[in-house]
């Protein structure tokens, strides 16, 4: 299984853990089955990536899962493991780019909500 360090609930990838999420359920190899929220779809080099977030995630170790992800022509996605070293670090370099991105935009928005209030205050 793929696996990202992901600082939990407060984890700047744009999403409100508070709310409904598409989810995904992952079969691990050992029998168990573990809900996750998907993150993120997104494109490194012409493939398509996910990034998964269990649902029951806390704390600033908590993990995000990246998979390769395919949808299949009956609408059922499909999710293969990134075995290869250098895709998984391009991957999740992509991924953190997208974090980045999103704290960035996320701290503008904050920006101009706080100017908003002050120009209704005067």
């Amino acid at each position: 299984m793929s696996k990202h360090n992901h600082d939990g609930h407060d984890c700047g990838c744009g999403h409100d853990h508070d709310h409904e999420h598409d989810t995904i359920t992952l079969s691990l190899d050992d029998g168990t089955e573990l809900n996750c929220i998907v993150l993120d779809i997104f494109p490194v080099e012409d493939k398509d990536y996910i990034a998964l977030l269990p649902e029951d995630a806390e704390g600033e170790d908590s993990e995000v899962f990246l998979y390769r992800y395919i949808q299949e022509d009956d609408g059922e996605p499909q999710l293969l493991n990134i075995d290869d070293d250098d895709e998984f670090e391009a991957v999740a370099d992509a991924f953190d780019e997208i974090l980045d991105s999103q704290e960035y935009d996320d701290m503008f928005d904050e920006e101009e909500e706080e100017e908003g209030e002050e120009e209704e205050e005067e």
